[in-house]
């Protein structure tokens, strides 16, 4: 039985969206289950970007399960795209081995160099899948190269081709709208934007017209080279023969379309029949799609050529990466996330979409910004457990951690991500070092294993061997600055001689931030618990200072307290007897 939405004072905007699409689906299809719908283009590396493609219906589809109702969410893999240029950056790959592919189909392009995957489109796909299973997200695969192939929309084409006239009617209304906002001063679509975000479909397909020449909505692969540079000369609609020719190699070809399974609708008529042919309510789509005469505003009228629907489709903003450019999967390098699952848990990644409305835009972490990130999250766990979380917010932590069939698997004692990367780039991931460093941050409670830690510790030492450039890696000296010890003053050497003496008593994270904070406070005759003054805060960043170049030959590294844990007692007073 379905349950009813949550109160207005709980919702959120994933509840919000759920509200209208159970209305909707009641309205178009009463009792059938509801399709929600992502498409994905494996043309190279599936980017973070792309995966708000698939996030946005997750999330709207997982809260319409919590409600008890049937919901399907259909992942298209646009597999039977033609192959439009070779992206930059992809091991294995070189104009001279993939150029002469361009104009096939994905599934018939070869997979890079050393792939154990039999395509393009497989070696692509197969990074995405295992990443999707990581974050709990529960789909339909729909191979669009199986379902072409197999004349599974063999009906659907037909009936294109025989209404080509009205959808090359509504294609025509939209054919100058770009220009025309031109002249009119409006401002133009940011090109950046558009090629930031083709990794999302084929926005940039044409649309089958050309000028002078009758408008056919169908684009056959060539059967000799099995490119689309193909222009159909003609069709039959009683016999449906069609004949094209290829303006590559001059192979010319008819075909009867009833039998005939080597080719696809251009991809703005693709996508509407699809919203047709498999009932989908939500979709939502990105910038390069929702511009004026783009794909989804286009669609929504030749769906109903169709006798389809368009769906709710919200538009979605663009996702970023701390301290990079906009991503564009042609460029190369761009992260994935399988590249964000190797340094942070499933939560933090879903939470990271689920916070924040689809048409709002974020960046995701993978310089020093991702230390910030986990406290916030942290702090979130931690008025999730006292009860004093915003209604907001606990629904956003609430599609984080679980979904409706099961609970994401967690770090049993999640410790401070800044603190584990801390203590893994000072032991260089050494695992008993390690162990005896965390160990030592509650003597109280002590770790009994690694793993209790995993698997944020693992995540932690995956962000600092491979973000962390090596020039910020830390280095603990091996013998003492004898020079730097040397010239010290009467108030160096017994500051230096104050955090010595109180090593043994406050020997804990707890402890050691109290005395590194409490030597000039002492040197300065005040209390070890006195506020601190702005002269205070600089005496503070002086001795800090002090610290780390003794320590680590620099003047800046991990907090000192953890620092201080991790070179071990023996090994500071040895760098820091003057």
């Amino acid at each position: 039985m379905a349950q009813s939405a949550q109160s207005s004072t709980e919702t959120d905007w994933v509840s919000r969206f759920a509200d209208e699409v159970i209305a909707e689906a009641e309205r178009r299809a009463p009792g059938k289950p509801i399709v929600v719908a992502s498409g994905l283009s494996p043309s190279g590396p599936i980017h973070l970007g792309n995966l708000r493609e698939v996030m946005t219906p997750h999330l709207v589809a997982d809260e319409i399960r919590r409600r008890g109702y049937e919901v399907r969410h259909l992942i298209s893999w646009d597999d039977y795209d033609r192959y439009r240029k070779v992206p930059a950056g992809i091991p294995g790959v070189t104009e001279e081995s993939h150029a002469q592919h361009i104009g096939r189909p994905l599934t018939s392009v070869p997979a890079p160099a050393g792939s154990p995957y039999p395509n393009w489109a497989e070696h692509f796909k197969a990074a995405m899948v295992e990443s999707l299973a990581e974050l709990g997200v529960e789909y339909d695969p729909i191979s669009q190269t199986e379902q072409y192939t197999t004349g599974v929309y063999r009906e659907q084409i037909l009936h294109a081709m025989k209404h080509r006239g009205d959808i090359d009617a509504v294609l025509a209304q939209y054919r100058t709208k770009p220009k025309a906002a031109k002249k009119q001063g409006q401002k133009p679509v940011d090109e950046a934007e558009l090629e930031a975000a083709e990794g999302s479909g084929a926005a940039n397909e044409d649309d089958g017209s050309a000028e002078g020449a009758e408008y056919f909505p169908y684009k056959p692969y060539c059967g000799a080279c099995n490119k689309d540079f193909t222009k159909v000369l003609s069709y039959n609609d009683e016999t449906t023969e069609l004949t094209y020719v290829c303006t590559e190699d001059e192979f010319t070809e008819t075909v009867k379309l009833t039998e005939f399974n080597r080719g696809k609708l251009v991809w703005k008529v693709d996508w509407p029949m699809r919203w047709a042919f498999e009932g989908v309510v939500f979709e939502p789509s990105g910038v390069d799609h929702s511009s004026p005469g783009s794909s989804f505003q286009v669609g929504g009228q030749i769906v109903h050529i169709f006798d389809g629907q368009q769906p709710i489709g919200p538009m979605y903003a663009f996702v970023g990466i701390s301290g990079m450019a906009k991503m564009s999967s042609s460029k190369g390098g761009v992260p994935t996330a399988a590249d964000a699952l190797k340094i942070m848990e499933p939560q933090l990644l879903r939470w990271l979409y689920a916070r924040r409305r689809p048409n709002q835009s974020f960046k995701i972490a993978f310089d020093q910004e991702i230390q910030r990130l986990y406290d916030e999250w942290d702090k979130l766990e931690a008025k999730v457990a006292d009860g004093s979380v915003l209604p907001a917010d606990a629904a956003a932590h609430s599609r984080a951690v679980r979904v409706a069939s099961h609970e994401l698997p967690r770090t049993p004692r999640p410790m401070p991500y800044r603190t584990l990367a801390s203590v893994v780039d000072i032991t260089a991931g050494h695992d008993e070092q390690t162990l005896r460093i965390l160990s030592d941050l509650d003597p109280a409670n002590p770790l009994a294993s690694l793993d209790e830690v995993r698997p944020r510790l693992d995540r932690a030492e995956n962000w600092i061997t491979t973000q962390v450039p090596a020039d910020q890696r830390t280095l603990v000296r091996d013998e003492p600055d004898a020079e730097l010890l040397g010239s010290l003053d009467e108030e160096g050497r017994r500051s230096l001689a104050l955090l010595l003496e109180g090593l043994d008593t406050h020997w804990s994270l707890d402890g050691l931030t109290t005395l590194v904070y409490g030597v000039p406070k002492v040197m300065a005759g005040l209390d070890p618990e006195a506020k601190p003054t702005p002269e205070l805060k600089v005496a503070q960043r002086q001795f800090f200072a002090l610290l780390y170049r003794l320590l680590v030959t620099r003047e800046t590294g991990p907090r000192l307290p953890t620092l201080l844990l991790a070179v071990g007692a023996d090994r500071v007073r040895k760098l820091l007897a003057a």
